[in-house]
């Protein structure tokens, strides 16, 4: 790890979001200078054609922790999410979405799971003590619902809400699993938690706060085949070269988790 590296690093995948990434930039910044911990955020720009860009660097200027990331074409957000990580310095990694659905207050309910040993603490809405301040739509919920059934079946196990777009890691079981990844759409979450349990990380499922956000890039009907495809995908062809579990050390044995489910 790099001598400077910042305790936190914050990913933010953004694909046209000029309308909302200085207020969630600005939300942000402010929590964490609060906090007095060293951190950066990375914005990845996944082919904005709007003024995303612009935006983010001219708050950028005034915010030295904040750095944006572009490429062209657009990719898909799992590839956005990826090349993110990929070069984040941080001790710990969060990926956060755009629309601050998940308040960045939140951390400090995962954080704590990396202090027991957890490398990784996922917020999770199904959770009895989660609450859903502003809840999506009926036909969303109960699809996701249904979708999180075949996910547990067929590939990760035990998780769930795989999408949920609060995720926190250690810098070395991030970019572990993220150097592994191939999808490039919505379905590189349940990806990354795959392959995490086929290493042997365990993974903390945290309830959180959470406000459904109008804009979401997802159309359920295309997108959700696709992740179905991408699904059976990881089963049945990337599960056979997948990684096997390793020896993990002393610390990545940690203290079962406390909250109900």
């Amino acid at each position: 790890m790099p001598t400077d590296a910042p305790r936190l690093s914050v990913v933010i995948p953004a694909y046209n979001e000029a309308t909302r990434i200085e207020r969630t930039l600005q939300r942000i910044t402010e929590y964490l200078d609060a906090r007095g911990d060293t951190y950066e955020i990375l914005v990845v720009s996944d082919g904005s054609t709007d003024d995303t860009e612009g935006i983010v660097l001219r708050f950028a200027q005034s915010h030295p922790q904040v750095t944006l990331l572009a490429y062209q074409p657009n990719r898909g957000k799992g590839y956005a999410v990826r090349y993110g990580i990929l070069r984040a310095r941080g001790e710990r990694i969060l990926f956060s979405d755009a629309d601050l659905a998940t308040p960045i207050e939140e951390l400090e309910k995962l954080e704590p799971y990396l202090e027991q040993g957890y490398p990784i603490a996922i917020g999770s809405r199904p959770l009895r003590e989660s609450q859903l301040i502003v809840r999506q739509p009926l036909y969303r919920e109960m699809a996701g619902r249904a979708f999180n059934k075949v996910v547990q079946l067929l590939a990760v196990r035990g998780i769930h809400d795989t999408q949920c777009g609060f995720k926190l890691f250690t810098r070395a079981v991030a970019h572990d699993i993220f150097s592994r990844c191939r999808l490039n759409g919505f379905s590189f979450d349940f990806e990354a938690l795959y392959y995490a349990q086929r290493l042997g990380y365990p993974i903390a499922e945290v309830p959180i706060r959470w406000m459904h956000q109008e804009g979401s890039k997802v159309r359920l009907l295309r997108d959700g085949l696709r992740m179905v495809r991408d699904l059976l995908w990881l089963r049945l062809c990337a599960g056979r070269h997948a990684p096997q579990p390793h020896t993990e050390p002393a610390s990545l044995h940690p203290k079962t988790p406390t909250h109900p489910q």
